[in-house]
């Protein structure tokens, strides 16, 4: 057995989605072996980004600058923006990089059963986006579940009189699956394929 301060340090890192307590052991064990190379990059990593995390005023990104590096880029296509439930999901898509338009991050998706409203997502702020112009599509980017169809609906409908172009992922996605846990290829065909809400 190790001592407390390791014993916490891995439990620390079971909480981690994808580690569970065997792995996070091992983790500490390669982190314990290599201390003076990797341990020190791990810590100063982990200390910069708890001192400059913030979530970008724009499209709800984490990031360590405000606006963040995907809203900054100039390069983006201003014209697109893509809805999305959460930063795991952008992270998703644009690693991808088949999207060359900008996000939206709406913090969650409507539930009734969890007591998730409207008002509980970043939704006007995405009405506020299209309203100040210059947008000619809305990708609906939602995960394949009931409830995130049920978001995509929903916007949909607070989009109508609006002159923007709704589209949504196309249907090649894995029902009841999530964004992050898509490879490359199925989102790039998940893309292309998008198509008109409606």
């Amino acid at each position: 057995m190790a001592s407390q301060e390791i014993e916490n340090l891995a439990a620390a890192l079971a909480r981690l989605p994808g580690l569970g307590p065997r792995s996070a052991r091992r983790a500490v064990l390669w982190l314990v072996k290599h201390r003076e190379t990797a341990l020190k990059q791990v810590l100063d990593a982990l200390g910069a980004v708890r001192d400059k995390l913030v979530e970008c005023e724009t499209c709800g990104n984490v990031d360590t600058q405000n606006p963040c590096t995907v809203c900054a880029d100039p390069r983006r296509d201003t014209k697109a923006i893509c809805v999305v439930e959460d930063v795991a999901d952008l992270w998703a898509l644009d690693r991808a990089r088949l999207f060359t338009g900008k996000y939206h991050v709406l913090g969650g998706r409507l539930s009734a059963l969890d007591g998730v409203r409207p008002e509980d997502l970043a939704i006007d702020s995405l009405l506020g986006r299209v309203e100040a112009g210059g947008v000619d599509e809305v990708v609906l980017a939602m995960n394949a579940t009931l409830e995130g169809q049920t978001t995509a609906h929903y916007i949909a409908e607070r989009l109508e009189g609006h002159p923007v172009r709704i589209t949504q992922l196309a249907h090649g996605l894995p029902v009841g699956g999530e964004l992050d846990y898509l490879d490359e290829g199925t989102l790039a065909q998940a893309l292309r394929a998008r198509r008109p809400l409606g």
